[in-house]
């Protein structure tokens, strides 16, 4: 069954009768609802042994035993105090909230679900709760009182169901007056669920595919390199020209990374394409790895110490293969962790050197830390100094709008470029509302490791906000395109635009800048990337197809 068919289940008169109402019980005796749809499966025993996890089983979420071990309780709780010891910001976090309300409406699963729990504050409460139990001397005597909780069962159910109904996009940070940052406690609260075994194998076994095959589809090198070739095949029918496609070559200038998604997920092939065309046409001195074959990191999403190891993986090319700087492709929380978590968790990239573009000069001084720099960012400034050749009209038939993606710009402050980028490779571009973009923008409602099909009900939902900003802009407007620079965003924003703006289709921006680019040595282009007709070219592509004919007849 298809996204699209899975999420046709639910009619859209249902998702929006919202109940506002707050339940007629308290928070801390309101039971979860595992109901279909709004949960995710959980992770399987064989994905927990290949990462050496805990307590690794079959179970289900619907069991009333959950098999957690004996000492469950002691490990949670012990597995607390060394994260608050390890980590400031988690002390201040548990210590410092008001809950004056400024993030309550502000989360798109609170928007479109209208659960209490799934207001930030009250979500971060789950775990507070808990922490004033066992680590303040009010909550030890007063209990209930001072907002403290006993942990049971039922609480560790409770985190299982709501912290992972937070994508964890930090757009409640930007409102709370204090900085208390939500998605951390969401990431602590994933942590201490994994040392009883908990996971949620939408995310865990692709970390698991990735300890073992360097990337999150269980991509072999094999598989890889074909998918490249296929790519190339299909960029060769549409424009006349073949790329190379280096791999694992030693001493290139540029290791360059994508995510998985790029390579198998539609539309994110199309952006994929659009990097080899850009590329080629440089004569970039660069080389793919089929070792460090994804850039992406659900690492984010399980632990600290997974996010170390799959982004140790892209460094640890970089020096056998001695180039001298990395190229990230259009990706969401490999950008996160390599501007927020890099220099912690793996250390300065010392025997890298300051990115410089070999084509302008420019030196990328903002990564003389992670070596590494955005395709976003290399390509606004190739624009800036006309180092390509461009034909807006080529995407005269697209009006285009663009989905600021969490983790590039509300947590790496890449805002400006892609706008950039995409207002000079098509004429035609309208933003959404200034409340759902930039600082402000909305999640996909699948990111974090939510997007699956079991899930629907919630990613809907959770897709709402998004969906009725890109509604506004397709009635207003006439937008039929909406432009991402997240590989996970162009994956789960087909399902949102197709259920809540229907028409609207979903494209990487390197695409669109493939497009746009006039080649040396392609022949008349007719087709875009997809292979569709570019409106306005078909006349041209009856006349080639004429002329054509005419010679073979006539010899």
């Amino acid at each position: 069954m298809s996204k699209f068919d899975e999420a046709s289940h639910y009619r859209q008169e249902d998702l929006l009768k919202i109940d506002w109402r707050p339940p007629k019980t308290p928070w801390m005796k309101t039971p979860v609802d595992f109901r279909p749809g709004t949960y995710i499966y959980p992770g399987k025993a064989k994905n927990l042994k290949v990462l050496d996890l805990p307590n690794p089983r079959d179970w289900s979420v619907e069991d009333q035993d959950w098999k957690l071990p004996e000492d469950w309780k002691k490990r949670v709780l012990d597995g607390m105090a060394d994260r608050l010891s390890k980590y400031r910001s988690f002390k201040v976090f548990m210590d410092t909230c008001v809950r004056c309300g400024a993030c309550a409406d502000k989360c798109h699963f609170f928007l479109g679900s209208g659960d209490p729990k799934n207001m930030p504050v009250l979500r971060a409460e789950l775990l507070r709760a808990v922490y004033r139990k066992d680590f303040t001397a009010l909550g030890k005597i007063f209990g209930e009182l001072a907002g403290a909780r006993e942990l049971t069962t039922d609480v560790i159910k409770e985190w299982f169901y709501y912290f992972y109904q937070c994508t964890e996009c930090r757009r409640c940070s930007v409102f709370c007056p204090y900085g208390i940052d939500t998605a951390e406690i969401t990431m602590m609260g994933r942590e201490l669920l994994g040392l009883l075994g908990i996971y949620v194998n939408w995310v865990i076994e692709p970390v698991a595919n990735c300890y073992r095959f360097g990337n999150h589809l269980a991509i072999q090198p094999h598989g890889f390199v074909d998918t490249l070739e296929f790519m190339a095949d299909d960029i060769e029918d549409v424009t006349g020209i073949r790329v190379d496609i280096p791999i694992n070559r030693k001493g290139a200038e540029i290791l360059f990374v994508t995510p998985s998604g790029d390579l198998v997920a539609d539309p994110g092939i199309y952006t994929c394409m659009g990097y080899l065309l850009l590329f080629h046409e440089l004569g970039l001195d660069y080389t793919w790895s089929t070792y460090a074959s994804d850039g992406g990191n659900f690492g984010l999403f399980t632990s600290a110490e997974a996010m170390k190891r799959l982004n140790a993986k892209i460094y640890a090319e970089a020096k056998r293969l001695k180039v001298k700087w990395i190229l990230g492709g259009e990706c969401g929380h490999m950008w996160r962790v390599i501007h927020q978590y890099m220099d912690t968790l793996n250390g300065p990239a010392d025997f890298l050197e300051v990115p410089r573009s070999p084509i302008t000069g420019t030196v990328f001084k903002h990564a003389r830390s992670t070596k590494m720099i955005h395709l976003m960012e290399f390509v606004a400034d190739l624009i800036r100094h006309n180092k390509l050749k461009l034909d807006k009209s080529r995407n005269d038939h697209l009006r285009v709008t663009f989905h600021d993606s969490c983790n590039p710009s509300r947590a790496m402050g890449i805002f400006e470029e892609p706008r950039y980028v995409i207002r000079s490779v098509c004429n035609h571009f309208y933003e959404m509302p200034d409340n759902t973009i930039r600082e402000q923008t909305f999640c996909c409602g699948g990111g974090a490791g939510l997007g699956t099909d079991e899930n629907m009900e919630m990613r809907l939902r959770g897709g709402l906000p998004r969906g009725s900003a890109l509604r506004h802009v397709q009635e207003k407007y006439g937008v039929n395109m909406m432009a991402a620079m997240c590989a996970i965003d162009r994956a789960t924003l087909v399902t949102v635009a197709d259920y809540w703006a229907p028409g609207v289709k979903i494209t990487g921006i390197t695409e669109l800048v493939a497009n746009a680019m006039v080649f040396t040595g392609e022949k008349r282009r007719t087709r875009n990337l997809r292979g569709e007709p570019i409106p306005g070219m078909e006349l041209e592509e009856s006349e080639t197809t004429t002329v054509e004919q005419g010679a073979a007849i006539h010899g």
